[in-house]
């Protein structure tokens, strides 16, 4: 079934409360040589932390489970606040929770740091147990099906065979795509939202220049920065600043910034003038803190690699599509233009060519592709009745 209609006032729309303070834990296995994981890359790795965060209660068929993944920026804290109510929100808190759209009164919601992450989870920052060190570019290439592998281990370490759904934004929805494709028979419904079956030329060099920004910063010596205690912060933020650029729509920025200047007149030199550019200045600095630059590597060329139906079909959406048991939701926004609506709607026209279940809606805004995480009203209204329905045809209610 695909649906375009999205203001449907019988749907219930968000709202609900926080799930208050939580807290984030960590589960760690391939600790043993013979038990280490094989990546897509070929390389064994291990052992594996993951650094991850649940909310609501697992019910007693342990039917209930939904896994949130994040996307670029994300980590596992999701929901509620960390120590202090009102500090450290969730990076989705708008969203789960009791009465909101993945409601932790009726679901048990699973959210991990994904491999090669800087978050709690194994990634270039880590200590390579061989060396004593950060891994550095010693780490692995890792893909979005590595990220999905080591996710079933932590439902594995949760004692949870099947989710009834796997959602994200941007690479997350990848993730919650390769979901269903590597794991059929494991998986009832995805949600994929702002997203791709694969990455496009543009998006792949918008990555490319990011990454070669941080690369090309005097300070990022070859990857291993960590002992030095000197950070390649300018080529971090520039990646940063391009990012958001590409988060942004046209009309979004004429709307926040249009051509306003910081002082009221020129100054004929080259500091940053336009308050767009104090915008991405401060962006890339508040970046820096909190996020690890190989990390961001990792994480954009794992979206590089990422296409489904090369993958999985030859080349062939359909074919690779003819696999997946699950319903899907497919939510695209209108301004997005860096995984623009016809990326969803051709991901959407090979599910029905393949005659699987799946919804559709291309949401009207300006927000661009960060409206993934903005426009929660009208998503709140398509996800929660997508689930209800999902879980009432899992559970016969």
């Amino acid at each position: 079934m695909a649906l375009k209609a999205i203001n449907d006032p019988t749907i219930p729309t968000g709202g609900g409360a926080s799930v208050g303070i939580v807290e984030t834990r960590s589960f760690t296995f391939a600790e043993r040589e013979e038990d280490f994981v094989a990546l897509d890359c070929g390389a064994r790795l291990g052992p594996i932390t993951v650094a991850y965060e649940t909310y609501g209660t697992l019910d007693r068929s342990r039917a209930n489970a939904i896994l949130i993944c994040h996307a670029l920026s994300g980590t596992a804290h999701v929901a509620g606040y960390h120590e202090q109510t009102g500090k450290n929100p969730g990076w989705w808190d708008d969203a789960v929770g009791p009465g909101k759209a993945f409601d932790t009164d009726k679901y048990f919601v699973i959210c991990s740091n994904v491999l090669g992450g800087c978050a709690g989870t194994t990634g270039p920052m880590s200590i390579d147990p061989r060396t004593g060190r950060s891994y550095g570019l010693a780490f692995p290439v890792v893909t979005v099906g590595d990220m999905v592998q080591v996710q079933r281990a932590l439902l594995d370490h949760l004692g949870i065979d099947t989710l009834l759904g796997v959602a994200g934004g941007s690479i997350g929805g990848m993730q919650a795509l390769e979901w269903v494709l590597r794991y059929p028979e494991q998986v009832r419904s995805a949600l994929v939202i702002a997203s791709t079956a694969r990455m496009s030329p543009q998006a792949i060099a918008f990555n490319a220049v990011g990454r070669n920004s941080i690369i090309s910063d005097r300070n990022w010596r070859g990857g291993q920065y960590y002992d030095d205690g000197v950070l390649p912060a300018q080529g971090l933020s520039v990646a940063r600043m391009i990012g958001h650029i590409t988060y942004l729509s046209d009309e979004a920025m004429h709307a926040k910034f249009g051509r306003r200047l910081k002082r009221d007149e020129l100054a004929y030199d080259f500091t940053s003038e336009f308050q767009v550019e104090s915008y991405l200045d401060h962006q890339g600095s508040k970046f820096v803190e909190r996020f690890d630059a190989n990390a961001y590597l990792y994480m954009t060329k794992a979206m590089d690699y990422f296409d489904a139906p090369g993958a999985y079909g030859g080349g062939d959406l359909v074919r690779a599509l003819t696999r997946l048991r699950a319903r899907l939701l497919v939510l695209s926004f209108s301004s997005d233009w860096l995984f623009p609506p016809y990326q969803s709607q051709e991901l959407t026209d090979a599910l029905l060519r393949a005659k699987k279940h799946v919804t559709y809606a291309n949401i009207e805004t300006p927000r661009g592709h960060d409206a993934f995480l903005l426009e929660i009203e009208t998503e709140a209204r398509l996800i929660r009745a997508f689930l209800d329905a999902t879980h009432g045809a899992v559970t016969g209610g």
